[in-house]
C-alpha cells in the first residue's frame, strides 16, 4: 500500500451515503471508497481472493462497530464468536484458537468476565485448568444485533445451486484446514525505499 499524503486523504472524501446494517439498527454515514486504480481482475483466483479481502474488511469494520455499540473490543468479541462456536473451551484453546498469548488470553477474560459475558469454572476434565463458559442471557443481545445479517445471508445462499453451495462449503473447509494447520506467520513491513 502506498503512503497517502495528509492532503491526499482530505481530498478522497466522496460522497457520504447511510448504512443501514449498522449494529443496532441505527443509520450511520459511511463514506465512499476513495477514487482510484481498480486491481485489475486478472485469474479467476485473482478475483476470489480480492473478493475475499473486500468480505474481511466490511465484516471486521461491521464487528468493531458491534463490539464498540456494546461496550466491548474487537479482540473480546471475537473470542465470544469461538466460544459460539466450539462452545465452553479451556482458555489454552481459546488462546490456541485466537493467537493470543497466555497472558493476552487471560486480560481478555478478565474484560469479558467483568462485563458479564463468560464464567470461569473448574475444568472437570483437569483440575489444573479452567473451563470458560458463555452467559447465554447476555450473548443474547450480541446474537440480535446479528440477526438482520445472518438472514441476509441465508437469503443470498438460498439463490445458489445444491452444486454451488458445495463447492462454497468445500472451499470454506479447505481454507480453514489450511489456516489452522499452518498459523499465519506474521512477517514485520519492510521500510520502503525512495527511488
Amino acid at each position: 500500500m502506498e503512503p497517502v499524503s495528509r492532503d491526499a486523504k482530505t481530498r478522497r472524501r466522496g460522497p457520504r451515503r447511510t448504512r443501514a446494517d449498522s449494529p443496532g439498527g441505527r443509520a450511520e454515514a459511511v463514506p465512499q471508497p476513495a477514487p482510484g486504480r481498480p486491481p485489475a481482475p486478472g485469474t479467476p483466483a485473482d478475483r476470489i481472493v480480492l473478493e475475499i479481502r473486500r468480505f474481511i474488511a466490511a465484516s471486521i469494520f461491521f464487528n468493531a462497530r458491534a463490539a464498540e455499540h456494546v461496550g466491548l473490543g474487537l479482540t473480546d468479541m471475537q473470542l465470544i464468536n469461538l466460544l459460539q462456536l466450539h462452545g465452553s473451551s479451556t482458555p489454552g484453546h481459546l488462546a490456541a484458537w485466537s493467537g493470543l498469548s497466555s497472558g493476552g488470553m487471560t486480560v481478555a477474560l478478565d474484560r469479558l468476565s467483568k462485563a458479564g459475558y463468560v464464567d470461569r469454572a473448574p475444568n472437570p476434565g483437569d483440575r489444573r485448568s479452567l473451563l470458560i463458559t458463555l452467559r447465554p442471557g447476555r450473548v443474547r443481545r450480541l446474537e440480535a444485533m446479528y440477526a438482520g445479517v445472518e438472514a441476509e445471508t441465508r437469503r443470498l445462499l438460498g439463490t445458489l445451486s445444491e452444486s454451488d453451495l458445495e463447492a462454497v462449503i468445500r472451499f470454506f473447509q479447505t481454507l480453514g484446514a489450511a489456516r489452522a494447520g499452518a498459523p499465519m506467520a506474521l512477517k514485520r513491513p519492510t521500510r520502503p525505499t525512495d527511488g
